[in-house]
């Protein structure tokens, strides 16, 4: 089956963030150290990492976050505050590939412990296979060519298998970072990866017998999960969630809907539902959410990570015609 998947050249709209720890301010010594009163001071780069760190840290850890609810990651600017937060950091938990202008601030920061996610797994191209490049990017490139693995898919969350590999990352990180305590570290990683062993079983079971494989997204950013799941994802505009398809897509996705019975069409709930609209009105096909997960916000089917993960799993059984 010739299967298209899209690289997303944005990590588009994510409104980040369940409420942000307060980081209490820090005597000059504290900030030395990077821990704040006893706890350790974590930043993360956006709420993927910030969750990791929080399930993973405990009580050990204050966390921030430096994309605040309601900003797209990938558009984030760093505020001078929030560059010196950075270096006062005793752990800086960031994704590379995602927002430009922090990795950046990242690599000029001082903290002596910064943990890119992206190393912790293994990262895959997600093609546009099929000759299909889209708003003229050559398949297997994107604007953050050149930054870590030329074109790599950085959208790693949303397969729970890859996420609980760098969960384990991250707990090593923070072994090392806060050895005192360590064996907490230990077990809160061991808790979080049995929670995302449970989530992947359930989306292996769920997604076991469907009436068809294909789902069509807004935003293609669920190349590895679709990966995992033996699904296949066609992306509408790939690279900008906002931006509108070319008749010629529109076409071909008609004929992919036809062909392989495709019901739904998906969007996000951080970005226009426009583009998903007009292509479901022209295709005849239903509209439904499938969040990708780069924040979290009242409009989020959930609370946490598992919770929206598990909605998602859900729009994707109704949306395939799981039996």
């Amino acid at each position: 089956m010739n299967v298209r998947r899209l690289i997303p050249t944005t990590a588009a709209a994510g409104a980040v963030a369940l409420g942000l720890m307060a980081v209490s301010a820090c005597s000059t010594s504290d900030a030395a150290e990077g821990s704040n009163g006893d706890r350790l001071k974590v930043v993360a780069s956006f709420y993927p990492m910030q969750y990791l760190a929080e399930e993973i840290g405990g009580d050990h850890v204050s966390v921030s976050t430096l994309t605040q609810p309601g900003v797209e990651p990938h558009d984030l600017e760093l505020k001078p505050r929030q560059t010196a937060e950075l270096n006062e950091a005793g752990l800086i938990l960031y994704l590379k590939g995602i927002q430009p202008a922090v990795d950046k601030a990242i690599t000029q920061s001082e903290a002596k412990n910064k943990v890119d996610a992206a190393t912790l797994t293994e990262l895959e191209h997600h093609g546009t296979e099929g000759g299909h490049s889209h708003e003229g990017e050559e398949a297997g490139h994107d604007e953050h060519a050149g930054e870590g693995e030329a074109g790599a898919d950085p959208h790693i969350w949303l397969d729970p298998v890859k996420y609980a590999e760098v969960a384990k990352g991250v707990g090593k990180s923070l072994e090392k970072a806060d050895p005192d305590n360590a064996a907490d570290y230990k077990k809160n990683t061991d808790a979080l990866v049995k929670k995302l062993d449970g989530l992947n079983g359930k989306y292996q079971q769920g997604l076991k017998n469907t009436a068809t494989k294909t789902f069509i997204t807004t935003h293609a950013a669920f190349g590895y999960l679709a990966e995992r799941y033996g699904l296949d994802q066609e992306g509408i505009a790939g690279v900008d969630p906002e931006s509108e398809p070319s008749p010629a897509r529109i076409k071909d996705l008609q004929t992919i809907a036809e062909k392989d019975k495709v019901s739904t069409v998906f969007f996000e709930t951080l970005a226009s539902d426009k583009t998903a609209k007009t292509l479901a009105k022209d295709t005849g096909l239903k509209t439904d959410v499938l969040d990708p997960l780069e924040g979290i916000t009242d409009k989020s089917k959930g609370d946490d990570y598992i919770e929206v993960m598990e909605s998602n799993l859900t729009a994707l059984q109704k949306a395939l015609g799981a039996k």
